[in-house]
């Protein structure tokens, strides 16, 4: 590997490393981003994000997104809001509206006056084979059975999947011991980000997600999203809610069905480096 210049940033402790792929060659094997990833022999992240030149018409830039493991992901809802802010700080667009192509489909990205970033999140998949998701029909609320155990939960598909189970309570919810049960469960074929929603009320709900290939995180911006939109299909939750999570808080808005999913939230820059080969 040649010497890699990075950007270490994060959305609500939500942590990433961002690697300009434009202006230098980058070709990362999954050992060496699980390197970068590692917090004792590495940099340290949630997911690493790359920023590659755009492939298709109109739009601005391709975006790629590596967890801990070192799989490459579809979405990732606080990585964009970065990713929107370091594309303006590198000199490489002067745009405030933004749009960039993710394995899990074009999102638009618009950096507010307030420099809080404004990430449309696209049309919410509610069908199980959207999700993918194994079931008969779409509902509202699926019954899904662990290590003998039924849990009632939501299914929805925000570029990647999200199974959210409704909790009285997210500080004793079972998240690091549920969590990789139901991210590994056979009836999510592409494993599953597990959100734990406590609903506070109609406009404010606490969330904690474990998610797929890099257990539970301090905040989640495409869970989040997914968990707005369960709350909203089953007859909770008001058309924009404050999501309280522990790295902080972000505002999700959704009119319903066959509209797009609009998250609001800061992203910060931490520091600028580079490894060595």
């Amino acid at each position: 590997m040649n010497p890699l210049h990075f950007t270490k940033m994060h959305g609500l402790g939500n942590d990433f490393v961002v690697v300009d792929g434009v202006r230098q060659s980058v070709a990362l094997t999954p050992e060496q981003v699980r390197r970068i990833a590692d917090r004792h022999f590495g940099v340290g992240c949630d997911q690493l994000l790359l920023v590659e030149a755009a492939g298709t018409p109109g739009v601005d830039f391709r975006y790629r997104i590596f967890n801990a493991d070192g799989g490459e992901v579809e979405q990732c809802g606080n990585g964009a809001r970065c990713f929107a802010r370091f594309v303006r700080e590198q000199g490489l667009t002067d745009k405030r509206e933004i749009v960039v192509e993710t394995a899990g489909g074009v999102i638009v990205l618009t950096v507010e006056a307030d420099d809080a970033v404004t990430v449309d999140m696209g049309v919410p998949r509610l069908e199980p084979a959207a999700i993918p998701f194994v079931a008969e029909a779409r509902a509202p609320v699926y019954g899904l059975d662990a290590d003998g155990e039924r849990f009632e939960v939501g299914a929805v598909s925000m570029g990647n999947p999200h199974v959210v189970l409704t909790v009285p309570d997210v500080d004793s919810a079972p998240v690091a011991t549920l969590g990789p049960r139901l991210e590994a469960h056979p009836r999510f074929p592409k494993r599953v980000n597990v959100g734990f929603m406590q609903v506070v009320d109609r406009g404010h709900v606490r969330l904690r997600v474990f998610e797929r290939g890099a257990g539970e995180t301090l905040a989640c911006g495409t869970g989040a999203c997914a968990a707005v939109v369960a709350g909203r299909v089953q007859g909770r939750l008001d058309a924009t809610v404050t999501v309280e999570l522990r790295g902080g808080r972000l505002r999700v808005h959704w009119e319903g069905e066959g509209q797009p999913v609009l998250m609001t939230g800061p992203a910060t820059r931490v520091f600028e480096g580079t490894l060595a080969p």
